[in-house]
């Protein structure tokens, strides 16, 4: 059986990567679910890092890659993109790669990458992340976590609700559930039937709809959109399936 994790809180991902466990970092609005669809439109990578400052040098060292992020929801000055899912078509970052900073999702993800196995999961590749991660797990026989970003070290619903959707393509034969991972399901399944609706009622997602990116929150909520596996391999996240095949 496969001992199913949950932490909350982007500093909280060292005790997932202390456990040695598959982490899956879930960051709903928006990180996450930008790096799966920049993936889906065939970038070729993107480095998480946890600064604008940090971003720039290494943009200087690689100035053919594309900067990208948000403060407090913004695109910074001198970035060519911002942090919404929808900006990063085919047209603008095929073969390209990305160097990302954002508010909370790449802090968890920098924060997780010393374990051997960190994917990212978001409600738009949900099927996809779940099966990976208990393969893995199962293969190696490791536990599993699922690490929600959160919003400036604070409890946010729509990874809550996401991780709960991940555990719930989870097979109940194969894994055993904390009390959080099984909170998390039973939330998500009584949000599931208005789960856009759900998640606009939380306050990230209120405060984006306030800046102008609504449609955002709207595209973050959809379900099983894309079949890839984003995989943090070294430095740098790429198709899982360029490491296992």
């Amino acid at each position: 059986m496969t001992l199913v994790n949950l932490e909350f809180v982007a500093k909280d991902a060292v005790k997932a990567v202390e456990r040695g466990d598959v982490i899956i970092v879930v960051d709903v609005l928006r990180c996450t679910s930008t790096v799966i669809t920049a993936l889906a439109n065939g970038a070729k990578g993107i480095i998480p890092v946890k600064t604008v400052r940090e971003a720039l040098a290494i943009h200087g060292e690689n100035p053919e890659s594309i900067l990208a992020g948000e403060i407090n929801g913004v695109r910074p000055i001198g970035f060519q993109l911002g942090n919404s899912p929808l900006e990063f078509c085919r047209r603008k970052v095929r073969g390209k790669k990305i160097i990302m900073t954002t508010t909370s999702g790449t802090k968890a993800l920098t924060k997780s990458k010393e374990g051997k196995w960190v994917l990212v999961g978001a409600f738009l590749n949900i099927e996809a992340v779940a099966d990976a991660a208990l393969r893995i797990a199962e293969g190696e026989d490791r536990g599993m976590s699922i690490v929600l970003s959160g919003k400036r070290g604070r409890f946010s619903l729509e990874d809550y609700l996401c991780a709960g959707a991940i555990v719930e393509r989870l097979s109940p034969k194969k894994i055993e559930n904390s009390d959080a991972s099984l909170a998390s399901l039973l939330a998500f399944q009584q949000a599931s039937d208005s789960l856009s609706n759900v998640i606009s009622m939380g306050s990230h997602a209120k405060y984006l709809e306030s800046i102008g990116l609504g449609v955002d929150v709207h595209f973050c909520c959809r379900q099983n959109r894309y079949s890839i596996v984003p995989y943090l391999e070294g430095d740098m996240i790429v198709p899982l399936n360029m490491k296992i095949d």
